[in-house]
């Protein structure tokens, strides 16, 4: 395919932070990629490059964060030529790409999901998308009711189900006023804790506990945006320690 204009949108859910979510390249050097990298989106893209291989069009755009939070997100990216919006939940970016050439060239299959295994480092380093996607919308095909109805010529969806699986975890909300008790384990001489958290707050108490027969505490908190750890112990000469990350 050699296009002018391209529109792929589509919405997804995950909670990994990496993840190829669309790739097609070409051999004359044309590539277009979206993926997770650190929970954040990222666009690649080039519109080819000349024999000499002297004209750079590798571009490359950043946006959104935290979009681990198997939550649903959209996508649109609009192109014409070299200017390309790109859409993410409601917030638009605009920009142009590097190079020269105003076409998408792309010889290959397109994949959704993850991109495969062509010899090159780029492919082997990158991992497929785990998680969610719906509405995909590839210049006006819908993929997921293409690949939903075997209609997809060639055709490989690999180990899909066209349901979407939630997680086990319950999340639990807290505000400024509510808190979790639970029962400790007086006769335990391990102290163990584990938990994700998420909040847009800099500071706040996580967790607080009292030792059995007094010998002291732990808390933690989130101090300025840094995560800090502190355990009092009563019966040492060195009573506190302190640890920030």
């Amino acid at each position: 395919m050699k296009t002018l204009k391209d529109v792929i949108s589509l919405k997804f859910k995950t909670s990994e932070s990496e993840g190829v979510i669309f790739h097609g390249e070409g051999q004359q050097g044309d590539y277009i990629t979206l993926e997770l990298k650190k929970a954040k989106l990222v666009l690649n893209l080039n519109l080819g490059i000349n024999q000499l291989g002297s004209i750079f069009g590798h571009t490359s755009v950043t946006t959104g964060s935290l979009l681990d939070d198997h939550h649903w997100h959209s996508i649109i990216i609009e192109r014409h030529g070299r200017n390309i919006n790109l859409t993410l939940d409601r917030h638009m970016q605009h920009f142009r790409t590097n190079g020269e050439f105003d076409y998408l060239d792309l010889d290959y299959e397109i994949t959704f999901g993850g991109m495969p295994f062509s010899g090159k480092p780029s492919s082997n380093s990158r991992k497929n998308f785990k998680g969610c996607m719906e509405s995909i919308n590839y210049n006006g095909n819908n993929i997921t009711d293409l690949a939903k109805r075997k209609k997809l010529e060639p055709s490989n969806v690999g180990n899909l189900s066209f349901s979407c699986v939630e997680p086990h975890t319950v999340p639990v909300f807290f505000n400024a006023t509510s808190y979790l008790e639970v029962p400790g384990r007086p006769s335990q001489d391990l102290f163990s804790v584990s938990f994700l958290f998420r909040t847009w707050n800099p500071n706040g108490l996580l967790l607080f506990s009292n030792f059995a027969d007094e010998l002291g505490n732990v808390e933690i908190d989130i101090n300025e945006g840094k995560v800090s750890i502190h355990i009092n112990v009563t019966q040492v000469k060195k009573n506190r320690i302190d640890i920030s990350s």
